[in-house]
């Protein structure tokens, strides 16, 4: 029996990996879906927070990340590296120490009252899914989970590493990471490349070529 953590993205909640979750239950895994606080004010560490605190209670656990949650989860796991056996980036890395969520973007969020909304239109990374799963089940997402910088030391990169490739391959991403900081983490020993070709969001979109690919991590 595999221990996994799955951490969702921006606007989604624990419910978000229900049909990933679902086979790899149903083969005797202990599966944990982590709905994120979306609370106004609420931060990129305080996410992070929220993460390392249930792995304090875990052991060997397969970390999981989406999108956003790449930056969370590799926070988490350099406070408690004896508590996880393998971080999983879901089409998302690690960042730089010291870097946001919206610096990697490049442009300040949309955020009124402090919440950036759902959009209301499908993303072009919106791809093979009905965008209407997450305009009426998603939540709108503090500011703060966006631009607060998060920190991390080293730690984290003793633990081995996977990274499932949605929306661009590893050629591509070799490239990335040896001519943009934002992805020079994503380079060197520890590594292990798997493409799932299926946009941004492959939970919705492939949930059980996904589940089959965390099985084998």
């Amino acid at each position: 029996m595999t221990t996994y953590v799955l951490v969702p993205g921006f606007w989604l909640g624990g419910w978000a990996w229900d049909e990933v979750a679902a086979p790899l239950r149903a083969a005797g895994h202990d599966v944990h879906q982590v709905s994120l606080a979306l609370d106004r004010g609420v931060t990129a560490s305080d996410h992070a927070d929220q993460v390392a605190g249930l792995l304090d209670g875990l052991r060997d656990v397969v970390l999981v990340g989406h999108s956003y949650a790449g930056a969370v989860i590799t926070a988490a796991a350099d406070r408690l590296p004896d508590r996880v056996a393998r971080l999983v980036y879901v089409d998302t890395g690690p960042l730089p120490d010291g870097m946001s969520q919206s610096e990697f973007d490049g442009s300040p969020p949309d955020a009124a009252d402090g919440m950036i909304p759902v959009p209301a239109e499908a993303p072009p990374s919106a791809q093979g899914f009905d965008w209407a799963v997450v305009r009426e089940r998603g939540r709108a997402q503090p500011v703060g989970a966006a631009t607060e910088p998060l920190r991390h030391g080293g730690a984290w990169q003793a633990l081995p590493r996977t990274a499932i490739l949605c929306s661009f391959s590893a050629g591509q991403l070799r490239g990335l990471a040896a001519t943009v900081p934002a992805f020079a983490l994503m380079s060197g020993d520890g590594w292990t490349f798997h493409e799932l070709p299926a946009g941004h969001w492959p939970m919705f979109s492939r949930p059980h070529a996904l589940a089959s690919l965390l099985a084998a991590s």
